[in-house]
């Protein structure tokens, strides 16, 4: 009898990067869900990251992002980095660029795997990796007229 290991669709799929972009148009969540959807997976999480009305003990009047040439290619590393390392079955990350208002999505990345903890480990580690990695700026403009640029994302 073959153990639950045995079964494919235990282990990571061949190809699980499924959606990879940094854009300049509003992001969708029901886009970035549909591109994990995998029928062996037994775990799916999604994190959204949206535009807040503050950081740091300061209103945020505005706020922007910007990026290097190389941050699509830098996400998708990054993105089969974290396939590498976890069983995932399927993988989507997409970061917005461009002028955002508060309340708009900034970042949306998923992951599903065979289970749930071996999904949020993938998917904390994708949305760590991509702040940490990716060349993605964050630029804030505070209500007092300071402004404060982010390093990467």
């Amino acid at each position: 009898m073959a153990s639950m290991n045995d079964h494919p669709g235990e282990r990571a799929a061949a190809d699980p990067v499924k959606l990879i972009g940094v854009r300049e148009t509003p992001l969708s969540v029901d886009e970035v869900f549909r591109a994990v959807g995998d029928d062996a997976a037994g775990g799916t999480v999604l994190f959204v990251g949206t535009v807040r009305d503050h950081d740091g003990g300061s209103s945020v009047d505005r706020l922007g992002y910007s990026c290097h040439p190389s941050a699509e290619a830098e996400l998708r590393r990054v993105a089969e980095k974290v396939a590498a390392n976890h069983p995932v079955r399927a993988l989507a990350a997409v970061h917005r660029v461009g002028d955002l208002e508060i309340g708009d999505l900034a970042v949306v990345v998923a992951v599903s795997c065979p289970h749930r903890a071996e999904a949020f480990a993938a998917c904390r580690g994708l949305i760590d990796d991509l702040k940490r990695e990716v060349p993605i700026w964050k630029h804030q403009t505070f209500s007092d007229g300071t402004e404060e640029w982010v390093g990467a994302c």
